[in-house]
Protein backbone atom coordinates (compact mmCIF):
# COMPACT_ATOMS: atom_id res chain seq x y z
CA UNK A 1 0.00 0.00 0.00
CA UNK A 2 1.16 3.56 -0.69
CA UNK A 3 0.07 6.92 0.72
CA UNK A 4 -1.55 9.46 -1.61
CA UNK A 5 -0.28 13.04 -1.35
CA UNK A 6 -3.60 13.96 0.22
CA UNK A 7 -3.04 11.38 2.95
CA UNK A 8 -5.31 8.69 1.46
CA UNK A 9 -4.00 5.11 1.44
CA UNK A 10 -4.23 3.58 -2.04
CA UNK A 11 -3.20 0.13 -3.33
CA UNK A 12 0.29 -0.12 -4.80
CA UNK A 13 0.31 -0.29 -8.59
CA UNK A 14 1.78 -3.17 -10.56
CA UNK A 15 5.37 -2.61 -11.66
CA UNK A 16 6.36 -3.12 -15.30
CA UNK A 17 8.22 -6.27 -14.25
CA UNK A 18 5.15 -7.67 -12.48
CA UNK A 19 2.95 -6.79 -15.46
CA UNK A 20 5.34 -8.58 -17.85
CA UNK A 21 5.28 -11.69 -15.66
CA UNK A 22 1.48 -11.53 -15.56
CA UNK A 23 1.14 -11.23 -19.36
CA UNK A 24 3.74 -13.83 -20.40
CA UNK A 25 2.85 -16.23 -17.61
CA UNK A 26 -0.84 -16.06 -18.54
CA UNK A 27 0.05 -16.71 -22.19
CA UNK A 28 1.99 -19.83 -21.21
CA UNK A 29 -1.00 -21.12 -19.27
CA UNK A 30 -3.22 -20.35 -22.27
CA UNK A 31 -1.11 -22.61 -24.50
CA UNK A 32 -0.53 -25.29 -21.89
CA UNK A 33 -4.12 -25.60 -20.79
CA UNK A 34 -5.63 -24.98 -24.22
CA UNK A 35 -3.69 -27.77 -25.93
CA UNK A 36 -4.45 -30.18 -23.11
CA UNK A 37 -8.15 -29.29 -23.23
CA UNK A 38 -8.30 -30.45 -26.86
CA UNK A 39 -7.22 -34.02 -26.13
CA UNK A 40 -10.76 -35.25 -25.51
CA UNK A 41 -11.55 -34.57 -29.17
CA UNK A 42 -8.99 -37.21 -30.17
CA UNK A 43 -10.67 -40.04 -28.23
CA UNK A 44 -13.01 -41.26 -30.97
CA UNK A 45 -10.77 -40.85 -34.06
CA UNK A 46 -7.72 -42.40 -32.38
CA UNK A 47 -9.49 -45.35 -30.79
CA UNK A 48 -11.35 -46.00 -34.05
CA UNK A 49 -8.24 -45.90 -36.24
CA UNK A 50 -5.99 -47.80 -33.85
CA UNK A 51 -8.56 -50.35 -32.67
CA UNK A 52 -8.37 -49.43 -28.98
CA UNK A 53 -11.09 -49.42 -26.32
CA UNK A 54 -11.92 -46.20 -24.51
CA UNK A 55 -10.18 -47.46 -21.37
CA UNK A 56 -6.82 -47.44 -23.22
CA UNK A 57 -7.24 -43.78 -24.14
CA UNK A 58 -8.68 -42.89 -20.74
CA UNK A 59 -5.81 -44.55 -18.89
CA UNK A 60 -3.24 -42.45 -20.76
CA UNK A 61 -5.00 -39.21 -19.91
CA UNK A 62 -5.57 -40.42 -16.36
CA UNK A 63 -1.82 -41.04 -16.08
CA UNK A 64 -1.25 -37.58 -17.51
CA UNK A 65 -3.29 -36.04 -14.71
CA UNK A 66 -1.64 -38.20 -12.06
CA UNK A 67 1.90 -37.39 -13.26
CA UNK A 68 0.94 -33.74 -13.55
CA UNK A 69 -0.05 -33.75 -9.91
CA UNK A 70 2.86 -35.92 -8.76
CA UNK A 71 5.36 -33.70 -10.53
CA UNK A 72 3.79 -30.42 -9.38
CA UNK A 73 5.41 -30.24 -5.91
CA UNK A 74 8.82 -31.06 -7.38
CA UNK A 75 8.37 -28.49 -10.16
CA UNK A 76 7.36 -26.01 -7.45
CA UNK A 77 10.53 -26.81 -5.49
CA UNK A 78 12.61 -26.34 -8.65
CA UNK A 79 10.99 -22.97 -9.33
CA UNK A 80 11.23 -21.85 -5.69
CA UNK A 81 14.94 -22.69 -5.60
CA UNK A 82 16.29 -22.12 -9.14
CA UNK A 83 13.73 -19.78 -10.67
CA UNK A 84 10.61 -19.88 -12.77
CA UNK A 85 12.31 -19.33 -16.13
CA UNK A 86 14.26 -22.59 -16.04
CA UNK A 87 11.26 -24.60 -14.90
CA UNK A 88 8.96 -23.23 -17.61
CA UNK A 89 11.59 -23.70 -20.34
CA UNK A 90 12.15 -27.35 -19.47
CA UNK A 91 8.41 -27.89 -19.24
CA UNK A 92 7.75 -26.33 -22.65
CA UNK A 93 10.36 -28.51 -24.34
CA UNK A 94 8.97 -31.64 -22.69
CA UNK A 95 5.42 -30.66 -23.66
CA UNK A 96 6.31 -30.27 -27.35
CA UNK A 97 8.14 -33.60 -27.35
CA UNK A 98 5.18 -35.37 -25.75
CA UNK A 99 2.62 -34.02 -28.24
CA UNK A 100 4.91 -34.93 -31.16
CA UNK A 101 5.23 -38.52 -29.92
CA UNK A 102 1.44 -38.66 -29.58
CA UNK A 103 1.18 -37.86 -33.29
CA UNK A 104 3.27 -40.89 -34.30
CA UNK A 105 1.97 -43.37 -31.74
CA UNK A 106 0.73 -46.76 -32.94
CA UNK A 107 0.65 -48.92 -29.78
CA UNK A 108 -0.88 -48.32 -26.33
CA UNK A 109 2.40 -48.23 -24.38
CA UNK A 110 3.74 -45.45 -26.61
CA UNK A 111 0.54 -43.46 -26.17
CA UNK A 112 0.72 -43.93 -22.40
CA UNK A 113 4.34 -42.73 -22.42
CA UNK A 114 3.72 -39.66 -24.57
CA UNK A 115 0.22 -38.50 -23.64
CA UNK A 116 0.48 -39.84 -20.10
CA UNK A 117 3.99 -39.57 -18.68
CA UNK A 118 5.72 -36.89 -20.78
CA UNK A 119 2.85 -34.44 -21.08
CA UNK A 120 1.84 -35.07 -17.48
CA UNK A 121 5.31 -34.04 -16.26
CA UNK A 122 5.36 -31.14 -18.72
CA UNK A 123 2.06 -29.83 -17.36
CA UNK A 124 3.50 -29.83 -13.85
CA UNK A 125 6.06 -27.29 -15.06
CA UNK A 126 3.93 -25.18 -17.42
CA UNK A 127 0.40 -25.02 -16.04
CA UNK A 128 -1.21 -23.12 -13.18
CA UNK A 129 1.00 -24.10 -10.23
CA UNK A 130 4.27 -22.55 -11.38
CA UNK A 131 2.79 -19.45 -13.03
CA UNK A 132 0.41 -18.68 -10.15
CA UNK A 133 3.31 -18.87 -7.71
CA UNK A 134 5.40 -16.51 -9.86
CA UNK A 135 2.56 -14.03 -10.15
CA UNK A 136 1.73 -14.34 -6.45
CA UNK A 137 5.29 -13.38 -5.56
CA UNK A 138 5.57 -10.58 -8.12
CA UNK A 139 2.40 -8.58 -7.43
CA UNK A 140 1.42 -6.59 -4.31
CA UNK A 141 -0.85 -8.32 -1.80
CA UNK A 142 -3.76 -5.98 -2.59
CA UNK A 143 -3.76 -7.15 -6.22
CA UNK A 144 -2.86 -10.79 -5.66
CA UNK A 145 -6.30 -12.40 -5.72
CA UNK A 146 -7.37 -10.45 -8.82
CA UNK A 147 -4.14 -11.28 -10.67
CA UNK A 148 -4.46 -14.97 -9.80
CA UNK A 149 -7.96 -14.77 -11.25
CA UNK A 150 -6.60 -13.19 -14.43
CA UNK A 151 -4.07 -16.00 -14.93
CA UNK A 152 -6.78 -18.61 -14.46
CA UNK A 153 -9.15 -16.73 -16.77
CA UNK A 154 -6.57 -16.50 -19.56
CA UNK A 155 -5.89 -20.23 -19.19
CA UNK A 156 -9.59 -20.77 -19.67
CA UNK A 157 -9.48 -18.59 -22.76
CA UNK A 158 -7.11 -21.22 -24.18
CA UNK A 159 -9.82 -23.82 -23.63
CA UNK A 160 -12.22 -21.61 -25.58
CA UNK A 161 -9.86 -20.91 -28.48
CA UNK A 162 -7.96 -24.15 -29.06
CA UNK A 163 -10.58 -26.97 -29.11
CA UNK A 164 -12.33 -25.56 -32.22
CA UNK A 165 -8.92 -25.15 -33.85
CA UNK A 166 -8.02 -28.70 -32.87
CA UNK A 167 -11.31 -30.02 -34.24
CA UNK A 168 -10.71 -28.13 -37.50
CA UNK A 169 -7.22 -29.64 -37.74
CA UNK A 170 -8.63 -33.14 -37.17
CA UNK A 171 -11.36 -32.68 -39.77
CA UNK A 172 -8.95 -31.24 -42.36
CA UNK A 173 -5.71 -33.15 -41.81
CA UNK A 174 -6.54 -36.12 -39.55
CA UNK A 175 -5.63 -36.66 -35.93
CA UNK A 176 -1.91 -37.33 -36.49
CA UNK A 177 -1.15 -34.11 -38.37
CA UNK A 178 -3.39 -32.17 -35.98
CA UNK A 179 -1.20 -33.29 -33.07
CA UNK A 180 1.96 -32.43 -34.99
CA UNK A 181 0.72 -28.87 -35.52
CA UNK A 182 -0.08 -28.61 -31.81
CA UNK A 183 3.45 -29.74 -30.97
CA UNK A 184 4.83 -26.73 -32.85
CA UNK A 185 2.40 -24.51 -30.95
CA UNK A 186 3.70 -25.88 -27.66
CA UNK A 187 7.17 -24.51 -28.46
CA UNK A 188 5.74 -21.02 -28.00
CA UNK A 189 5.85 -21.63 -24.27
CA UNK A 190 9.64 -21.84 -24.39
CA UNK A 191 9.93 -18.35 -25.89
CA UNK A 192 7.45 -16.84 -23.43
CA UNK A 193 9.25 -18.46 -20.49
CA UNK A 194 12.30 -16.23 -20.98
CA UNK A 195 10.35 -13.25 -19.68
CA UNK A 196 9.00 -15.00 -16.57
CA UNK A 197 11.41 -15.17 -13.66
CA UNK A 198 10.13 -14.42 -10.18
CA UNK A 199 12.26 -15.55 -7.27
CA UNK A 200 10.58 -15.93 -3.92
CA UNK A 201 10.43 -12.81 -1.80
CA UNK A 202 8.23 -13.93 1.04
CA UNK A 203 6.68 -11.88 3.82
CA UNK A 204 7.86 -11.04 7.29
CA UNK A 205 9.51 -14.06 8.82
CA UNK A 206 9.19 -16.21 5.70
CA UNK A 207 12.71 -15.67 4.34
CA UNK A 208 14.17 -17.25 7.48
CA UNK A 209 12.02 -20.34 7.06
CA UNK A 210 13.44 -23.35 5.25
CA UNK A 211 11.46 -25.44 2.80
CA UNK A 212 11.49 -28.35 5.25
CA UNK A 213 10.03 -26.11 7.95
CA UNK A 214 7.37 -24.79 5.57
CA UNK A 215 6.31 -28.32 4.65
CA UNK A 216 6.18 -29.38 8.29
CA UNK A 217 4.14 -26.34 9.24
CA UNK A 218 1.61 -26.86 6.45
CA UNK A 219 1.22 -30.61 7.05
CA UNK A 220 0.19 -29.93 10.67
CA UNK A 221 -2.25 -27.17 9.75
CA UNK A 222 -5.83 -28.60 9.78
CA UNK A 223 -7.11 -26.04 7.27
CA UNK A 224 -4.35 -26.90 4.79
CA UNK A 225 -5.37 -30.56 5.04
CA UNK A 226 -9.03 -29.66 4.42
CA UNK A 227 -8.09 -27.47 1.47
CA UNK A 228 -6.03 -30.29 0.00
CA UNK A 229 -8.85 -32.80 0.45
CA UNK A 230 -11.43 -30.50 -1.10
CA UNK A 231 -9.38 -29.82 -4.22
CA UNK A 232 -9.57 -33.55 -5.02
CA UNK A 233 -13.19 -33.01 -6.03
CA UNK A 234 -12.34 -30.17 -8.40
CA UNK A 235 -9.96 -32.48 -10.24
CA UNK A 236 -12.55 -35.26 -10.46
CA UNK A 237 -15.14 -32.92 -11.97
CA UNK A 238 -13.11 -31.06 -14.56
CA UNK A 239 -11.05 -34.03 -15.78
CA UNK A 240 -13.98 -36.40 -16.19
CA UNK A 241 -16.06 -33.82 -18.05
CA UNK A 242 -13.28 -32.53 -20.31
CA UNK A 243 -12.25 -36.03 -21.43
CA UNK A 244 -15.55 -37.92 -21.53
CA UNK A 245 -18.15 -35.25 -22.38
CA UNK A 246 -17.49 -35.39 -26.17
CA UNK A 247 -17.95 -39.17 -26.22
CA UNK A 248 -20.98 -38.94 -23.89
CA UNK A 249 -22.63 -36.53 -26.33
CA UNK A 250 -21.66 -38.64 -29.36
CA UNK A 251 -23.34 -41.66 -27.75
CA UNK A 252 -26.54 -39.61 -27.67
CA UNK A 253 -26.24 -38.78 -31.37
CA UNK A 254 -24.95 -35.22 -30.86
CA UNK A 255 -22.35 -34.12 -33.42
CA UNK A 256 -18.64 -33.72 -32.74
CA UNK A 257 -18.96 -30.08 -33.73
CA UNK A 258 -21.37 -29.47 -30.86
CA UNK A 259 -19.02 -31.34 -28.52
CA UNK A 260 -16.13 -29.09 -29.54
CA UNK A 261 -18.26 -26.03 -28.90
CA UNK A 262 -19.25 -27.42 -25.50
CA UNK A 263 -15.58 -27.54 -24.50
CA UNK A 264 -15.12 -24.05 -25.89
CA UNK A 265 -18.10 -22.70 -23.98
CA UNK A 266 -16.69 -24.13 -20.77
CA UNK A 267 -13.50 -22.21 -21.47
CA UNK A 268 -15.28 -19.01 -22.51
CA UNK A 269 -17.56 -18.83 -19.49
CA UNK A 270 -14.71 -19.80 -17.22
CA UNK A 271 -12.92 -16.62 -18.30
CA UNK A 272 -15.76 -14.76 -16.60
CA UNK A 273 -16.01 -17.19 -13.69
CA UNK A 274 -12.29 -17.30 -12.89
CA UNK A 275 -11.78 -13.55 -13.09
CA UNK A 276 -14.90 -12.92 -11.00
CA UNK A 277 -13.72 -15.45 -8.41
CA UNK A 278 -10.35 -13.70 -8.22
CA UNK A 279 -11.97 -10.30 -7.70
CA UNK A 280 -14.47 -11.62 -5.15
CA UNK A 281 -11.70 -13.52 -3.37
CA UNK A 282 -10.00 -10.20 -2.67
CA UNK A 283 -13.16 -8.85 -1.03
CA UNK A 284 -15.00 -11.82 0.48
CA UNK A 285 -14.21 -14.99 2.39
CA UNK A 286 -12.51 -17.41 0.02
CA UNK A 287 -13.63 -20.51 1.91
CA UNK A 288 -17.32 -19.60 1.70
CA UNK A 289 -16.97 -18.81 -2.00
CA UNK A 290 -15.41 -22.25 -2.51
CA UNK A 291 -18.24 -23.95 -0.63
CA UNK A 292 -20.78 -22.20 -2.80
CA UNK A 293 -18.96 -23.14 -6.01
CA UNK A 294 -18.84 -26.85 -5.21
CA UNK A 295 -22.49 -26.93 -4.15
CA UNK A 296 -23.47 -25.14 -7.35
CA UNK A 297 -21.57 -27.71 -9.45
CA UNK A 298 -23.64 -30.50 -7.91
CA UNK A 299 -26.87 -28.68 -8.75
CA UNK A 300 -25.79 -28.08 -12.37
CA UNK A 301 -24.73 -31.71 -12.91
CA UNK A 302 -27.97 -32.98 -11.36
CA UNK A 303 -30.05 -30.83 -13.71
CA UNK A 304 -27.99 -31.97 -16.71
CA UNK A 305 -28.50 -35.69 -16.16
CA UNK A 306 -32.18 -35.39 -15.22
CA UNK A 307 -33.25 -33.22 -18.14
CA UNK A 308 -33.56 -34.61 -21.70
CA UNK A 309 -30.16 -34.59 -23.41
CA UNK A 310 -30.12 -32.35 -26.49
CA UNK A 311 -27.57 -30.11 -28.17
CA UNK A 312 -29.20 -27.15 -26.43
CA UNK A 313 -29.07 -28.70 -22.97
CA UNK A 314 -25.42 -29.70 -23.52
CA UNK A 315 -24.49 -26.14 -24.48
CA UNK A 316 -26.36 -24.72 -21.47
CA UNK A 317 -24.66 -27.23 -19.17
CA UNK A 318 -21.26 -26.26 -20.56
CA UNK A 319 -21.91 -22.55 -20.06
CA UNK A 320 -23.06 -23.10 -16.47
CA UNK A 321 -20.14 -25.40 -15.64
CA UNK A 322 -17.80 -22.90 -17.27
CA UNK A 323 -18.73 -20.28 -14.70
CA UNK A 324 -17.79 -22.77 -11.96
CA UNK A 325 -15.01 -24.63 -13.79
CA UNK A 326 -11.66 -23.26 -12.56
CA UNK A 327 -13.05 -20.52 -10.36
CA UNK A 328 -11.73 -22.68 -7.55
CA UNK A 329 -8.10 -22.13 -8.62
CA UNK A 330 -7.56 -18.45 -7.71
CA UNK A 331 -9.45 -19.01 -4.46
CA UNK A 332 -7.53 -22.16 -3.49
CA UNK A 333 -4.11 -20.83 -4.48
CA UNK A 334 -4.99 -17.52 -2.85
CA UNK A 335 -5.78 -19.29 0.42
CA UNK A 336 -2.37 -21.00 0.34
CA UNK A 337 -0.60 -17.65 -0.05
CA UNK A 338 -2.89 -16.00 2.48
CA UNK A 339 -2.23 -18.61 5.16
CA UNK A 340 1.47 -19.28 4.57
CA UNK A 341 2.78 -16.39 2.48
CA UNK A 342 4.10 -16.50 -1.11
CA UNK A 343 7.68 -17.63 -0.44
CA UNK A 344 7.02 -21.36 -0.87
CA UNK A 345 3.70 -21.02 -2.65
CA UNK A 346 4.93 -23.06 -5.62
CA UNK A 347 5.66 -26.06 -3.43
CA UNK A 348 2.70 -25.78 -1.06
CA UNK A 349 0.15 -25.22 -3.81
CA UNK A 350 1.83 -28.03 -5.73
CA UNK A 351 0.95 -30.45 -2.94
CA UNK A 352 -2.65 -29.23 -2.87
CA UNK A 353 -2.74 -29.60 -6.63
CA UNK A 354 -1.48 -33.19 -6.37
CA UNK A 355 -4.73 -34.00 -4.57
CA UNK A 356 -6.58 -32.32 -7.44
CA UNK A 357 -4.80 -34.58 -9.90
CA UNK A 358 -5.52 -37.75 -7.95
CA UNK A 359 -9.16 -36.79 -8.36
CA UNK A 360 -8.51 -36.18 -12.06
CA UNK A 361 -6.92 -39.59 -12.48
CA UNK A 362 -9.83 -41.38 -10.85
CA UNK A 363 -12.47 -39.33 -12.67
CA UNK A 364 -10.97 -40.06 -16.10
CA UNK A 365 -9.96 -43.67 -15.51
CA UNK A 366 -13.14 -44.78 -13.74
CA UNK A 367 -15.16 -43.05 -16.44
CA UNK A 368 -13.50 -45.30 -19.03
CA UNK A 369 -13.65 -48.44 -16.88
CA UNK A 370 -17.32 -48.09 -15.97
CA UNK A 371 -18.32 -47.21 -19.51
CA UNK A 372 -16.56 -50.25 -20.96
CA UNK A 373 -18.16 -52.45 -18.30
CA UNK A 374 -21.70 -51.06 -18.17
CA UNK A 375 -21.99 -49.02 -21.37
CA UNK A 376 -22.99 -45.93 -19.38
CA UNK A 377 -21.53 -42.94 -17.54
CA UNK A 378 -24.42 -42.73 -15.05
CA UNK A 379 -22.43 -43.94 -12.04
CA UNK A 380 -19.73 -41.29 -12.52
CA UNK A 381 -22.27 -38.51 -12.89
CA UNK A 382 -23.98 -39.44 -9.61
CA UNK A 383 -20.64 -39.79 -7.83
CA UNK A 384 -19.75 -36.29 -9.06
CA UNK A 385 -22.91 -34.87 -7.47
CA UNK A 386 -22.18 -36.46 -4.10
CA UNK A 387 -18.53 -35.38 -4.14
CA UNK A 388 -19.51 -31.79 -4.90
CA UNK A 389 -21.70 -31.67 -1.80
CA UNK A 390 -18.93 -33.22 0.32
CA UNK A 391 -16.46 -30.59 -0.92
CA UNK A 392 -18.90 -27.82 -0.05
CA UNK A 393 -18.96 -29.08 3.55
CA UNK A 394 -15.20 -29.61 3.78
CA UNK A 395 -14.34 -25.99 2.99
CA UNK A 396 -16.73 -24.46 5.50
CA UNK A 397 -14.58 -24.87 8.68
CA UNK A 398 -11.28 -23.71 7.08
CA UNK A 399 -9.41 -21.04 9.08
CA UNK A 400 -8.32 -18.38 6.58
CA UNK A 401 -6.06 -16.45 8.95
CA UNK A 402 -2.30 -16.26 8.31
CA UNK A 403 -0.20 -18.48 10.55
CA UNK A 404 1.25 -16.66 13.54
CA UNK A 405 4.85 -16.51 12.32
CA UNK A 406 3.75 -14.31 9.42
CA UNK A 407 2.55 -10.75 9.39
CA UNK A 408 -1.19 -11.28 8.81
CA UNK A 409 -2.23 -10.50 5.26
CA UNK A 410 -5.67 -8.93 4.74
CA UNK A 411 -8.56 -11.02 3.51
CA UNK A 412 -9.52 -8.23 1.15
Amino acid sequence: MTKHPGGQIVPERLSKHALLILICGSSIVLLSFGIRSSFGLFLQPMTSDLGWGRETFALALALQNLLWGLGQPFAGMLADKWGTRLTLTLGGLLYAAGVYLMSVTSVPWMFHLSAGVLIGLALSATAFGIVLAAVGRAVPVAHRSTCLGIVTAVGSLGQFLLPPIGQAFIATYGWSTALLLMAFGALGMVALAQAVNAQGSGTLGADEQTLRQALGEASKHPSYVLLTAGFFVCGWHVAFISVHLPAYLADAGISTGVAAWCLSLIGLFNVVGSYSAGVLGGRRSKKYLLSGLYAARSVVILAFILLPLTAGSALLFSAAMGLLWLSTVPLTSGLVAQMFGPRYMGTLFGIVFFSHQIGSFLGIWLGGVLYDRFGSYDGIWWASIVLGLVAALIHWPIDERAVLRLRPEPLA
